[in-house]
């Protein structure tokens, strides 16, 4: 999806052969041609200028779409012909350069540009509150105090926002709570690789919670990479518990607190999550599925099944290779004399 102007001023549209220079690339293509966004590698548009880390074989995975792509060297010949191949040393890091030239996220400060916050008249402010430039908040909502509302931000109507929340780069729905503490559209853990080793990585997407989403005491909530990181309608998070990019849920999820979701992870309408369950990323969660507490997920799980133990499994071979163990470390019982 293109980078959202509320959260990031554009700064201008560089052409190829001015991100080549930018970026040190070796580029045989028309430096004139014209970028107009940013994005992820499959999901490039027209005008998009995206990267890709891996190798040859997986370069025909890159959009066709883009209008340019950031490779490893030896690797441009292998993309979608129409997309341009800039071969650097560290593409991501590349890709991030070529970012900062043409975004900027907007500031907090009240001399920077920006529209006056709309505010509905019957919201209510607590003490401390901080409200950035752009920002839109619905009626009846009520924000406790201390809590911070970052630049561009839309809060609907009847949400109640605890104290000492941050809020940034979110788009938020009707009758949502968000408990105090809670960090809602920060960076998180994006990390690339540069000439002096980890370089943490730019996120330019959103995160969106739907009408009804509960969010727990100090539970954070990450913005996406370049696409959105979702909470769906009716979603109830506990404490404390870690929601990366990109991570996208259905309706009526429940998730127990110290749950930990790692990036790019989907999770289906009506799944419950006990305490301490922690998915890998890209894993799919299916509709209606229960995952036991602590359960360490690592593979897609089937719609409608529950799940425990690290790695996860079905939950009758889990409690059959509990009891196989249990039975075997039992301590054996004396022969009668």
């Amino acid at each position: 999806m293109p980078v959202d102007p509320r959260f990031f001023e554009p700064l201008c549209q560089p052409t190829l052969g001015q991100l080549a220079e930018l970026t040190g690339a070796q580029f045989d293509g028309d430096a004139s041609a014209v970028v107009t966004g940013l994005a992820a590698a499959d999901a490039a548009k027209p005008g998009d200028i995206c990267f890709h880390d891996g190798d040859a074989a997986s370069a025909a995975s890159v959009s066709s779409n883009a209008v340019a792509c950031f490779v490893k060297s030896g690797i441009a010949g292998h993309l979608p012909e129409g997309v341009a191949g800039l071969e650097v040393k560290f593409p991501r890091l590349a890709h991030a350069m070529a970012g900062d030239m043409m975004f900027r996220a907007r500031g907090w400060f009240e001399d920077d540009d920006g529209e006056s916050p709309s505010i509905d008249p019957t919201t209510r402010l607590a003490p401390g509150v901080v409200i950035a430039a752009g920002v839109a908040i619905g009626k009846r909502t009520t924000i406790g105090p201390n809590t911070v509302i970052g630049p561009g931000v839309q809060i609907g109507r009847d949400c109640i926002i605890g104290a000492n929340v941050s809020i940034q780069c979110a788009l938020i729905g009707n009758s949502v709570k968000i408990n105090s503490g809670s960090r809602i559209g920060e960076t998180g853990f994006g990390v690339m690789s540069g000439p002096d080793g980890a370089e943490d990585a730019p996120q330019y997407g959103r995160v969106i919670l739907q009408d009804f989403v509960s969010i727990g005491a100090n539970t954070c909530v990450d913005r996406g990479a370049f696409d959105d990181t979702i909470l769906g309608e009716r979603t109830k998070v506990d404490n404390l518990c870690q929601i990366a990019h990109n991570v996208v849920t259905g309706r009526s999820v429940l998730m127990a607190s110290f749950a930990g979701i790692s990036g790019s992870v989907t999770i289906g309408d009506g799944a419950m999550l006990g305490g301490r369950v922690g998915i890998a990323d890209h894993v799919k969660v299916g509709a209606g599925t229960l995952l036991a507490a602590s359960a360490g997920v690592f593979r897609t799980v089937p719609d409608g099944e529950t799940w425990g133990g690290t790695p996860a499994k079905p939950l009758r071979q889990w409690m059959r290779e509990l009891a196989w163990v249990q039975k075997q470390v039992a301590p054996k019982s004396k022969a009668k004399s």
